[in-house]
């Protein structure tokens, strides 16, 4: 009896959000659409920059990997999430579920890295401008996006193997819309302490450090911006990092809040839409948007396009 009540659970329920009908077919279609411009969004701009040679700078290198990662993540929850809104078992296999959390992981970790990275690459711009092309040259920008690939990618198999020696027994359903780190460890009848505490000793470290690193960029930004004497100057050093200012706010706001002490239920949820689904939404709109050659280029090819369409 003992050996099968410790049977190993080869498929989870994802609860999801609502069994009811109407609101099933509303959500449906909202994160349906949240998925399409998320889609549009992130990988025109990873083409606008691969495609445009004057874009090929350090700052939009590491803007169109962060562009790129914000597809992973959404691509990595929505799919599943909108299958599983008319899936009448809402079922996952562990395999999947560990793949669903392999990509999500690999997604957050390279998004703290990179947003580091460029608060980094700004504060070069601005701070030291002159030494800009040796500090920040492309080939360092190209190898930090390497090292961040790679630590992100190691990352994640750390925390992925780690689930893998966890034996889930006591039930077969997963009270979220998909495969997180923390609902898994309640559905554990193994003791996650070592994984609770490689959490601790991986994570806790790349968050502090990339934390530490936008912070410290934006005291000396901000110190050599009240420095210079004109208004347009001061405005023009502030609008080059506003986008990314922005950005990282939201970011690491929804992300302490998401690894906020351990909680029953579905408190989690509203924060996890956000932190998962809207944050890749917003990126590609927060940085063109506010962005001149970004905006320039776009006129370029709509005027490209109605020329070739009039001929």
């Amino acid at each position: 009896m003992a050996k099968e009540n410790q049977s190993l659970t080869t498929e989870f329920i994802l609860k999801g959000f609502t069994d009811h009908p109407v609101l099933k077919t509303l959500l449906f279609l909202v994160f349906l659409a949240i998925y399409l411009i998320t889609t549009v969004g992130n990988l025109g701009l990873v083409a606008l920059i691969f495609r445009e040679r004057h874009l090929h700078t350090p700052m939009y290198i590491l803007l169109g990997n962060l562009a790129l990662m914000d597809f992973c993540c959404s691509s990595a929850i929505t799919p599943k999430m909108l299958q599983n809104l008319f899936s009448k078992d809402r079922m996952i296999s562990l395999y999947e579920c560990m793949t669903q959390f392999y990509f999500l992981c690999l997604a957050e970790t390279a998004d703290c890295f990179l947003l580091a990275a460029m608060a980094y690459d700004r504060y070069v711009a601005i701070c030291k401008p002159l030494q800009y092309h040796t500090m920040m040259s492309k080939k360092l920008c190209i190898q930090m996006t390497m090292g961040v690939y790679i630590a992100s990618n190691l990352h994640s198999m750390i925390h992925v193997g780690l689930l893998l020696r966890l034996t889930f027994c006591r039930s077969s359903q997963i009270d979220h819309f998909f495969c997180d780190i923390l609902p898994l460890y309640r559905l554990s009848c193994t003791d996650p302490y070592i994984n609770e505490l490689m959490i601790y000793i991986f994570s806790m470290p790349i968050q502090i450090v990339t934390i530490a690193t936008v912070l410290i960029s934006y005291v000396y930004i901000l110190f050599t911006v009240f420095k210079i004497k004109s208004r347009e100057g001061r405005g023009k050093a502030l609008s080059t990092c506003a986008s990314h200012f922005l950005s990282v706010s939201i970011f690491y706001i929804c992300l302490l809040m998401y690894i906020r002490p351990f909680e029953e239920g579905d408190k989690d949820i509203p924060v996890a839409i956000f932190y998962t689904i809207v944050i890749p939404l917003l990126n590609p709109f927060i940085y063109s948007l506010r962005n001149k050659e970004v905006i320039n280029v776009l006129k370029k090819i709509m005027r490209t396009y109605t020329i070739l369409k009039q001929a």
